[in-house]
C-alpha cells in the first residue's frame, strides 16, 4: 500500500515538473501560518503513515512523514524516551501535527537549548526530489554521513527542496522527575540569572518569562532535581500536573501571551539572539524563552519592522516574522547575496522546476 502511495506521488511530482505546475505539501496543516503565502496543488501527506522502526535499546525511531507526532511521542513515552527537541504541536482541539510537518519546519520548543535543536537529531531521511526520484539519505546512526548533510538541509526547508517520506530521530531518555519553579523578578533580572544558571551544573530543562514572573523547569534524576531546587528556592507552580500542562501550553502556543496576541491578531515576531541581549522595547509585549535566547514579541502600530530585524541582527541574531495576517515585510530575514546564490544553487539540485511550496521561504524560490 505504501510504496504505491510513494507511485502515485512519483508520478503527479512528474507531471508537475513538466508542466511547471506548483504543488503545496501539506500534512497536517497545523503550521500553514508559518513563512510566506504558498500556492500550488495540494500533495497531502497524511497517509503515508505509521512507525517503521523503533528500537528503544539503539535509541532510534524511523517514522514515515505523515505519522502524528502524538503517535510517536506516545510510543516513545510508553519506553521511557522522548524527543529531546520537544516539537511544538500547535493543536487546535486534537493535534494533527506530523512529523513531516515537523522536520520541515524546524521548530523547537522549550527544551531546546538543554536537548538540542530537530536537526541535531535528525539522522536520515528518505524523500522524493523535483525530478520524481526515489532517495535516501543519512541512515539510523549518528556517525554516517560523508559529504553534504542532506538531512540538516531537509530541516528546516519548509518543504521546497522535496517530499519527505521517511525520517530517522535519535531519542534520549525520558527524565525521571520533573519540577517547576517560580520566581517574581524583572526582565533584567530575569535574563541574568537564566545566564547565570546555565552556566552552572544545574538540571535545567527550560524557562519562560513573562510581566514579571520567571518558570524554570528542572529534570533529571530526583536527587539533582531536588538538590537544585534547595539551591535556587522559587516557589513551586500552581498547576495540577506538576508543570507539565504549563509547558506544554508554551510548546504549544496556548500560553495567555500567545493566546492573546491570536485573539487580538496582532502580528507575533520570534527573535533569536545572544542570551545576553537586553529586553528591548519595554513597551512591547514579549515573552523570553531559551535562558534568554529566544524573544517572543508582540507588534504594534509602533513596531517597524527593520528596526526589530536590525536590533536582532546587532544582538547576534535575527528576526522572523511568525505569525500576521499582512506578511509584506517578508517572513524571514533578507539574505545575504552569498546565501541567496547558495539557496538557488541547493534549490537547483533538488527542485529545478521549482514546483515544491514556492514562495514559502522566500518569493524567489
Amino acid at each position: 500500500m505504501y510504496e504505491a502511495i510513494v507511485a502515485d506521488w512519483q508520478g503527479r511530482i512528474r507531471a508537475a515538473t513538466e508542466a511547471r505546475m506548483p504543488l503545496r505539501i501539506r500534512g497536517g496543516g497545523t503550521k500553514d501560518f508559518y513563512g510566506g503565502t504558498i500556492i500550488g496543488e495540494v500533495l497531502n501527506t497524511r497517509s503515508y503513515s505509521g512507525i517503521v522502526d523503533y528500537d528503544p535499546t539503539e535509541l532510534v525511531i524511523t517514522a514515515r512523514a505523515g505519522t502524528t507526532l502524538e503517535e510517536i511521542e506516545a510510543t516513545m513515552h510508553a519506553a521511557g524516551q522522548m524527543l529531546a527537541f520537544e516539537p511544538p504541536h500547535f493543536r487546535n482541539g486534537s493535534s494533527t501535527a506530523t512529523l513531516g510537518g515537523c522536520v520541515a519546519a524546524g521548530l523547537s520548543g522549550p527544551r531546546r537549548p538543554y536537548g538540542g535543536a530537530v536537526r541535531d537529531l535528525v539522522l536520515g531521511v528518505r524523500m522524493i526530489d523535483g525530478g520524481g526520484d526515489d532517495l535516501t539519505f543519512g541512515g539510523r546512526v549518528m556517525k554516517n554521513v560523508a559529504g553534504f548533510d542532506v538531512p540538516r538541509v531537509m530541516t528546516g526547508a519548509l518543504g521546497t527542496l522535496g517530499v519527505l517520506l521517511e525520517i530517522s530521530l535519535k531519542c534520549l531518555p525520558a527524565p525521571k522527575m520533573e519540577a517547576t519553579r517560580v520566581f517574581e523578578c524583572t526582565a533584567e533580572e530575569a535574563i541574568r540569572w537564566c545566564n547565570e544558571w546555565g552556566g552552572q551544573p544545574l538540571p535545567l530543562s527550560a524557562t519562560c518569562y513573562h510581566r514579571g514572573r520567571l518558570a524554570i523547569r528542572l529534570s533529571g534524576a530526583p536527587e539533582a532535581v531536588r538538590a537544585a531546587i534547595l539551591r535556587l528556592g522559587g516557589e513551586a507552580l500552581s498547576d495540577p500536573d506538576g508543570g507539565e500542562g504549563y509547558w506544554r501550553s508554551v510548546r504549544d502556543h496556548a500560553h495567555s501571551f500567545f493566546a492573546a496576541a491570536m485573539a487580538a491578531s496582532a502580528p507575533l515576531w520570534r527573535l533569536s539572539v545572544r542570551t545576553t541581549a537586553p529586553p528591548g522595547d519595554p513597551d512591547a509585549d514579549t515573552l523570553v524563552e531559551w535562558g534568554g535566547a529566544l524573544r517572543w514579541q508582540v507588534a504594534d502600530e509602533r513596531t517597524d519592522p527593520n528596526a526589530l530585524r536590525a536590533w536582532a541582527r546587532n544582538h547576534g541574531g535575527h528576526a522572523t516574522l511568525f505569525r500576521a495576517a499582512d506578511k509584506r515585510a517578508g517572513a524571514f530575514d533578507p539574505l545575504s547575496d552569498v546565501m541567496t546564490e547558495l539557496h538557488r544553487r541547493l534549490k537547483a539540485v533538488f527542485d529545478p522546476a521549482g514546483i515544491f511550496n514556492r514562495g514559502r521561504l522566500y518569493p524567489a524560490f
